[in-house]
């Protein structure tokens, strides 16, 4: 697994509009971070009190407190634009595809196609000597499970988060989604995946002892090996 500095960009149109959210925040911070230092050493250096300058005396400047009210009044419109726009747009899931409901345990996820009678759980797969140290840990310790969902590219899903004991936060960030699951809520957003492949994540509200053994992996399949996984897992629910 490669380590990455910066936010990734994702699998999603989602997940890119919040990668240059986050690009344009990060930079007009540099930005700032450069004149106000820049400022203050330039004092620091050429009017320093060795060199023969004295502080000046005086007790309100009503134009430079205008001036630096304004200017970070108009920093923060500038970045509440874009930030509200793409909040807006996690909270539009109209013309969905498809509903799944998703159900924080402790400490498992369980997953349920509403429409359908595919439902099952998720839980950890990584042998249990690995997480005493009797055995060597693999690429994806800890990030394994033994039903990922399933879903498929190119659709919008509608994710319905909910808890069934305390509160859980189902998170990838490949995604762009992170929503928590809350006993006694529901709470909704939705995802579109580009590409296929196998993305995970993790639950992201500290909620129990196991908290770190609640991982999360969605296989993004076409949409053709989607619903013949779909109608598999039908027919063999209707024979159990």
């Amino acid at each position: 697994m490669s380590l990455t500095i910066n936010m990734p960009v994702g699998v999603t149109d989602m997940s890119h509009h919040v990668h240059q959210l986050h690009m344009i925040i990060f930079w007009i911070c540099v930005a700032i971070g450069i004149i106000v230092f820049g400022l203050m050493f330039y004092a620091i250096i050429f009017h320093r009190k060795a060199a023969g300058h004295q502080a000046a005396k005086f007790h309100e400047h009503t134009q430079v407190e205008i001036l630096w009210t304004i200017i970070p009044f108009l920093i923060l419109v500038a970045m509440a634009i874009p930030a509200t726009m793409t909040l807006f747009k996690m909270d539009d899931v109209s013309d969905s595809y498809m509903t799944i409901k998703i159900t924080g345990y402790m400490w498992r996820w369980h997953y349920e196609y509403v429409g359908t009678n595919v439902a099952y759980m998720s839980e950890l797969a990584t042998p249990y000597e690995q997480t005493i140290n009797r055995a060597p840990k693999d690429e994806y310790y800890l990030r394994e499970v033994d039903k990922p969902l399933v879903l498929p590219v190119g659709k919008k899903i509608r994710l319905l988060m909910t808890g069934n004991d305390v509160i859980h936060s189902w998170w990838v960030s490949d995604l762009a989604v992170k929503k928590d699951a809350i006993p006694g809520f529901i709470n909704e957003t939705w995802t579109l995946i580009n590409q296929p492949g196998i993305y995970r994540g993790q639950c992201a509200e500290l909620c129990g002892a196991r908290h770190g053994f609640m991982p999360i992996v969605v296989h993004a399949v076409s949409e053709e090996e989607f619903k013949t996984w779909l109608k598999a897992q039908e027919l063999a629910n209707k024979r159990s």
